[in-house]
């Protein structure tokens, strides 16, 4: 026995302590038509893609593409002004034979010239690979109209 037990008189009943017990959870009205409004078209695109559905997957091919798409043209691009450079020398000999500041054209373009070119078509692509990438987070979180 417990010293609270004796100092209970015999044939009376022990009170427990007043404890508050769990409370009856509050009921939440849900309408159908407030839980289709609260989610907009920026929401649904954005789950789409996290859970990698169709057209999430659509979406981001679509970005994947037009990335691929900017990469072949500059890299045409360098292929053209640089590859091309070589071919123009040897059809047009006498522009091979230009020399400026005692160093002959061939020399300054395809040593000097090159690395600015390089250096543009650099961060053209950079300028232009984040405009699409923002294109693409425009589209996605759009409003729906």
């Amino acid at each position: 026995m417990t010293a609270a037990d004796e100092q209970q008189p015999a044939g009376r009943p022990v009170e427990a302590p007043a404890v508050p017990g769990p409370r009856a959870p509050q009921r939440t009205r849900i309408v159908l038509a407030e839980v289709s409004r609260s989610g907009s078209r920026a929401d649904r695109t954005r789950s789409e893609l996290a859970q990698q559905t169709r057209v999430g997957e659509a979406l981001v091919q679509g970005l994947m593409r037009a990335q691929l798409s900017l990469a072949l043209r500059l890299s045409l691009l360098v292929l053209i002004g640089l590859g091309g450079l070589p071919w123009l020398f040897a059809i047009a000999p006498s522009v091979g034979r230009v020399t400026v500041l005692g160093v002959n054209l061939p020399w300054l373009l395809l040593g000097v010239a090159s690395f600015p070119f390089l250096i543009v078509v650099g961060w053209a692509y950079v300028r232009l690979a984040e405009r699409n990438e923002q294109d693409f987070v425009d589209l996605v979180q759009r409003p729906e109209r």
